[in-house]
C-alpha cells in the first residue's frame, strides 16, 4: 500500500502563492504517474497529473498559474501555485498510481489532502 501525506496548505489573500509538497512511501521511479486532485466549491476533480514518461495535464482554470513538479531522490511531488484565486480554495489531495506487474492497469493511491484557503 503506497501512503501519500501532503503538507503546505494555509490561509493566503488572493493574488498570492503557496507551495504544496506530498511525501511518497515508495520510490516514484515505480509509479506509473503522479498528480494533485482538489475538493473544492469552485473546482473538483484533478488539478494537474504527470505521466513519466508520457503527457503533462494541468485543469484549464489552473494552466499558467500552478506547476507540478518531482524529486525522485525524496519520492516528494510538488504543486506550486500563483495567483491564487478564492475559486482555488478547496483540499488539495496528492496521487500516484503504480502500474499491475504483468498488466496494463494501475492502482491509484491517494492522500488525506491539505486545506488551502483564499481570501477574497
Amino acid at each position: 500500500q503506497v501512503q501519500l501525506v501532503e503538507s503546505g496548505g494555509g490561509l493566503v489573500q488572493a493574488g498570492g502563492s503557496l507551495r504544496l509538497s506530498c511525501a511518497v512511501s515508495e520510490s516514484l521511479s515505480s509509479m506509473h504517474g503522479v498528480g494533485w486532485d482538489v475538493q473544492g466549491l469552485g473546482h473538483r476533480g484533478m488539478i494537474t497529473r504527470m505521466t513519466f514518461g508520457g503527457p503533462l495535464e494541468y485543469a484549464e482554470s489552473v494552466k499558467g498559474r500552478f506547476t507540478v513538479s518531482v524529486d525522485k531522490s525524496k519520492n516528494m511531488i510538488f504543486l506550486q501555485m500563483n495567483n491564487l484565486k478564492a475559486e482555488d480554495s478547496g483540499t488539495y489531495i496528492c496521487f500516484a498510481s503504480k502500474r499491475n506487474p504483468g498488466t496494463y492497469t494501475n492502482s491509484h493511491f491517494w492522500g488525506q489532502g491539505t486545506q488551502v484557503v483564499v481570501s477574497s
